[in-house]
């Protein structure tokens, strides 16, 4: 995004054909003036050292000077400012429907387009307050998050339209939900939600949001827009709507479900007109509202970038002082001012200057190209080279962050969306960085660091229902997790218990099968001492035979007695 702070100043560039015009004039009088002393050629003959080019260079490059120097004046801006402020007031988001039915025109110039001037008209009022804005129909979703930036709010006013919803009808109920959960968590800040509709309801279940709203402390406003007579729907091709049976719908106010729903939500019911009244009424309900000193953060999209014009302004400056208007007796022979390179060398010093000025952004361009084309590897080779010039550059960081994410390196990939976030200025790009990371820890079932960077992003973007709900299912997956942990735990303590005992049945085994070969081997030796022991006693006792058959007889004395 490109603009000029100050775009009045360009008027001057005027200037520059006036200008060129007058030295045109120049050149015809002086060629008139150089007719009158003789023919040109032998005049051109007699000046050997004049050349024809080089004043119209220095010309040239002072007038390309003048003009980046009114370009500087009108205050080129491009990229993000941060800046943070205290202020005292409330918090209000406004919650605007655009359904079809708000393009009917029983207030001027439409229901929609007034209710776009209501709330230019809140915003040009507030001085120390926050705005937040939710468009819905059949759906509700964020268009601003709640901010102290009233540019941006106006910005993004502009751009709504019933075609943004792709789906229709009326859900009142989802719009006061959405803004509920949207405020900041600061405490003791009046908190007013401002609904902008017609009144028609067709998903039902509004009461209920707004007493929720209420319980929560925040005020529930409801202007009513247009008629209760009612009135048709242009189709924007000279017809107005019709239903299913070809009849033209009449869509009027319905102020009696607005009056429930603001005495529900504990606010006040407006009906607008075409008058002021409505915006009077509004204004007095939301001064009632307590105000506290609140910490704001406001960002634009835009930042000065004059430093790049004027180095190119400074860079012509001296090459114009440095060129000749005659010629070089030392470069005679070189010639760079003929009628053909004049532009061209005009264009290379442009180019040059370009280049040197923001080379890290045309690496940034040059990489979004080779990604947009598939060559992530390549993408990421550009990238690289823009964070070499500019380590500072949040743009080429994030981008190699998802041109690594695309090549499955999702360490890296990690990495490089954590720097970003922590270089990054503007909190929606920050919050994106972190959720991105966020993203790819899920994936790889690093749930602890995945809620971790969820938490980060949503503390910059807290509107952010995507992130919310991943780490809602983060946190789920991360019990899970545990719980599968711990079952697997148990298992393998019950496996290593079931092991020690097989490991201790198989030690009682080998004891049973030791004792017993033992047994066996304590039985053959006992048997193997009986026989030896047998055999020794039967060799005495044939060694005691022998020795008795080798003795003599001798007599037998008998008793007598």
């Amino acid at each position: 995004m490109f603009r000029f702070e100050d775009p009045i100043y360009l008027y001057l560039l005027a200037v520059i054909p006036v200008l060129a015009v007058i030295r045109w004039l120049m050149i015809r009088q002086q060629k008139k003036r150089l007719r009158r002393f003789g023919d040109p050629e032998l005049i051109k003959e007699l000046m050997p050292d004049v050349s024809r080019f080089r004043p119209l260079v220095k010309f040239s490059i002072l007038l390309l000077a003048l003009v980046l120097l009114i370009v500087m004046l009108a205050r080129p801006q491009f990229g993000t400012k941060i800046s943070h402020e205290k202020r005292t007031g409330i918090e209000t988001i406004i919650a605007m429907d655009i359904s079809n039915s708000m393009l009917a025109e029983d207030v001027t110039p439409s229901r929609l387009d007034r209710s776009k001037m209501m709330v230019e008209n809140l915003v040009d009022n507030f001085t120390n307050d926050k705005i937040g804005l939710i468009v819905f129909a059949g759906d509700a979703f964020i268009q601003l998050p709640i901010t102290s930036d009233y540019v941006s709010a106006k910005m993004f006013l502009s751009s709504i339209d019933p075609s943004m919803m792709a789906t229709q009808g009326t859900d009142i109920a989802a719009a006061i939900s959405m803004a509920s959960h949207s405020f900041t968590q600061q405490e003791g800040v009046g908190k007013a939600i401002i609904v902008i509709t017609d009144g028609e309801d067709h998903e039902g279940g509004a009461l209920d949001a707004a007493k929720e709203a209420k319980d929560r402390g925040h005020r529930v406003y409801v202007l009513g827009v247009g008629s209760p007579k009612g009135a048709p729907i242009p189709t924007g091709d000279g017809d107005y709507m019709k239903d299913n049976t070809g009849q033209t719908v009449m869509t009027g106010l319905n102020e009696e479900m607005c009056r429930q729903i603001a005495q529900a939500g504990g606010g006040a019911y407006i009906h607008v007109e075409n008058n002021s009244s409505a915006q009077e009424k509004l204004d007095e309900e939301l001064d009632k509202l307590a105000k506290k000193e609140i910490s704001s953060t406001i960002y634009s999209d835009y930042d000065e970038q004059f430093q790049a014009v004027g180095i190119l302004v400074l860079l012509l400056l001296i090459i114009e002082a440095c060129l000749l208007e005659v010629k070089n007796p030392l470069l005679r022979n070189i010639s760079l001012f003929k009628r053909k390179k004049v532009a061209t060398v005009l264009a290379l010093l442009l180019m040059a200057g370009t280049a040197a000025a923001q080379s890290d952004r045309q690496y940034v361009h040059q990489g979004n190209k080779q990604f947009r084309a598939g060559n992530y590897a390549d993408a990421e080779v550009l990238y690289r080279k823009a964070i070499e010039k500019n380590p500072r550059n949040p743009q080429a960081v994030y981008n190699l962050g998802v041109a690594l994410m695309k090549q499955q390196k999702d360490s890296a990939a990690i990495q490089q969306f954590m720097d970003a976030g922590k270089i990054e200025t503007n909190p929606l790009r920050r919050a994106q960085s972190f959720h991105n990371a966020g993203v790819i820890c899920q994936g790889k079932k690093m749930y602890g660091e995945a809620i971790d960077v969820y938490k980060e992003a949503l503390r910059n973007n807290p509107a952010d229902d995507e992130t919310r709900y991943n780490l809602e299912l983060c946190k789920r997956q991360q019990k899970q997790q545990q719980q599968q942990q711990k079952q697997d735990q148990q298992k393998q303590d019950q496996q290593k218990q079931e092991q020690k005992q097989e490991e201790k049945k198989e030690e009682q085994k080998q004891q049973q099968q030791q004792q017993q070969k033992q047994e066996q081997q304590m039985s053959r030796e006992n048997a193997e001492q009986m026989l030896n022991a047998a055999m020794q006693e039967e060799k005495q006792t044939q060694q005691r035979m022998k020795k008795a058959q080798q003795q003599p007889n001798r007599r037998k004395l008998d008793k007598n007695w």
